[in-house]
């Protein structure tokens, strides 16, 4: 049986990951957030972020806005629109909010924004996040 506790290792927000980016997540009056200043190790093209990490953090952002609001949650479906190159050495706000709820509570969709600097949107996701039993 899949065990979903969290032990401090995940890759996003895990203290003790060494490799990890061990980000902390907020919430405000715009929703959950998070910003990520990614290094050239991130990259994919010469200074641009790899595509699979900002999926990554837009995944993070969404599933872990489930878990906070309802409790122990995983990501089901998710979709991302890249919009424009992120490139490394700057901050990225990744946010989430929720959208939706079905099913008593145990099914939430969400969206997800990879924020540039200057306020232009990145990339932006949709995804299907469900509470999961510990």
């Amino acid at each position: 049986m899949t065990d979903f506790s969290a032990d401090k290792w995940c890759f996003v927000c895990g203290v003790d990951n060494p490799i990890g980016f061990r980000q902390e997540f907020f919430e405000d009056e715009d929703g959950y957030y998070t910003i990520v200043e990614f290094k050239r190790e991130h990259q994919g093209y010469m200074g641009i972020v790899h595509g699979g990490l900002t999926a990554t953090l837009l995944d993070e952002v969404m599933a872990r806005l489930v878990w906070e609001k309802a409790g122990p949650a995983a990501t089901a479906k998710i979709e991302i629109n890249y919009r424009k190159p992120i490139e490394t050495g700057m901050p990225i706000r990744f946010t989430a909010k929720i959208s939706n709820v079905r099913r008593e509570g145990k099914i939430y969709e969400t969206i997800g924004k990879a924020i540039l600097p200057d306020g232009t949107v990145a990339a932006e996701a949709v995804a299907t996040v469900v509470c999961v039993k510990r």
